[in-house]
């Protein structure tokens, strides 16, 4: 199956280093995108516990850290574009 990517998803995908092929089901590219968000979370927890920061301060990064992953709020069936969207627009004359 192809899939027709919303360019603004691409954008974001892009963002994080994901390039998701026309054959890439959208539910794989959140998978990757989903275990770059969580690796970054790990590492932050690990700072958080070797006492590079406060707890607040991880609070903070935890949300920065959420904030840089917007893609991840979108449900998967609205990353592509459907078949009405991907048809180019005709110039028919209405008949009156």
């Amino acid at each position: 199956m192809v899939y027709r990517y919303r360019p603004e998803v691409l954008e974001q995908l892009a963002r994080h280093g994901v390039v998701p092929k026309p054959t890439t089901p959208p539910t794989t590219a959140r998978s990757v995108v989903n275990d770059i968000y969580r690796y970054e979370l790990r590492l932050l927890r690990d700072r958080y516990l070797v006492g590079e920061f406060s707890k607040q301060a991880y609070y903070d990064k935890v949300v920065e850290t959420r904030n840089r992953y917007p893609v991840m709020a979108i449900l998967t069936r609205f990353w592509t574009l459907s078949e009405l969207e991907d048809r180019p627009a005709t110039n028919t004359p209405s008949r009156a």
